[in-house]
């Protein structure tokens, strides 16, 4: 997957928001962030010898992995850090923050711990729970918005595009019915 190589899980690998995104608080004051998931279980990483046998062996692995270590109460964790940058820095800083490309130095704007993911259960109905809800980037929570970033602009398109390609038509329509129709 990397040069880092292969994550040995998905609870052993962190996840870094590569978009920029917007914040706005109940006073409508506005800044640009990226988020930062630090996994409490540790980074470690195949060889590219045990990644080869892995693969070779067993596709579903790491959602295997993922789904026993919930079953058996090892609940995975990942801090939850965010960099924040003023909303008006973003006109006149050194380069363009919403090219995916770059990397916001951390002496600029260092991490911030602002919570924690804890994965504490698995879904009773996978179809119901993961499958059909279908998630994408459009469906934000107020207080988060878009950024120029052209990448989350073009996932706004195709991650919906593609999840109702998937379900089809009439699963598409029917997760966005009340339960009693």
């Amino acid at each position: 997957m990397s040069d880092r190589g292969t994550p040995r899980s998905w609870r052993n690998m962190n996840a870094y928001s590569s978009s920029t995104y917007m914040w706005e608080n109940a006073a409508g004051k506005k800044f640009w962030v990226k988020y930062h998931f630090k996994s409490e279980q540790g980074v470690q990483n195949f060889t590219d010898a045990e990644a080869r046998a892995m693969r070779a062996e067993d596709l579903d692995y790491h959602r295997r992995d993922l789904w026993e270590a919930i079953a058996r109460k090892d609940y995975p964790a990942w801090r939850l850090e965010m960099q924040i940058m003023p909303y008006d820095d973003a006109a006149s800083y050194r380069f363009n923050p919403f090219d995916i490309t770059k990397v916001w130095p951390h002496k600029d704007y260092p991490t911030i711990p602002v919570g924690r993911m804890v994965l504490d259960r698995n879904p009773d109905n996978f179809f119901a729970q993961v499958t059909q809800v279908a998630f994408e980037v459009a469906n934000f929570v107020p207080g988060i918005g878009l950024s120029p970033d052209q990448m989350v602009l073009g996932r706004m398109f195709a991650y919906g595009d593609s999840a109702r390609y998937r379900n089809g038509p009439k699963l598409s329509s029917a997760a966005h019915q009340p339960a009693d129709q």
